[in-house]
């Protein structure tokens, strides 16, 4: 009774743990990779086929947390919210930017770092999901618990770290745009 009530609160902590995690990350991404995850790792019984499909969607999904990074969103003269992906001159593509300065969206060294943590925090997301798990590296659930534990938090307070002093002002795509982002992102360029 007892390693029954003491290995449900160990899962209660590993979710609560994965909970702060996905909140560093774009949320469509993480949508897709919960989502399509079981499918594809066939609830944890992979074969070979499976583990190319698993790996192909932990790359594509690693991909857009970074590509995330790098986009951001303005309001045009026509009212509209227009989006783009920042680059060293400003934001592309600038259709309809008005009498919106679109350099002032340059590309910054935070925004690689958000990109490189955004693709670690998501790592430790997919990689230490119970289906990939099993289908990847089934023994190490049962011999590396703690570790299985411990790296979720322990990423997230160092990633959360990392984000305190390099705050995000982008607001990429999925994201609403709101008129004190332009201030913001102007102040931090």
């Amino acid at each position: 009774m007892v390693s029954s009530s003491s290995s449900n609160s160990i899962s209660d902590k590993t979710f609560t743990g994965l909970g702060n995690l996905i909140k560093l990350l774009p949320t469509g991404t993480v949508f897709v990779f919960q989502f399509l995850n079981p499918v594809l790792t066939n609830n944890g019984n992979c074969s070979t086929v499976n583990k190319y499909l698993t790996s192909f969607l932990i790359g594509l999904c690693g991909l857009s947390c970074a590509l995330s990074c790098f986009t951001d969103s303005y309001k045009g003269s026509d009212g509209k919210t227009h989006y783009g992906f920042v680059t060293t001159t400003g934001l592309w593509p600038s259709t309809n930017a008005g009498s919106v300065d679109l350099s002032k969206y340059k590309l910054r060294f935070g925004d690689f770092v958000h990109a490189f943590f955004s693709i670690i925090v998501f790592g430790v997301v997919s990689l230490l999901d119970s289906n990939t798990v099993e289908c990847f590296y089934p023994s190490f659930e049962s011999s590396e618990k703690i570790l299985l534990m411990v790296l979720p938090p322990v990423i997230g307070v160092i990633s959360g770290g990392v984000f305190m002093v390099f705050p995000n002002t982008r607001h990429g795509i999925g994201y609403p745009s709101s008129s004190s982002s332009d201030s913001s992102s102007e102040d931090k360029s």
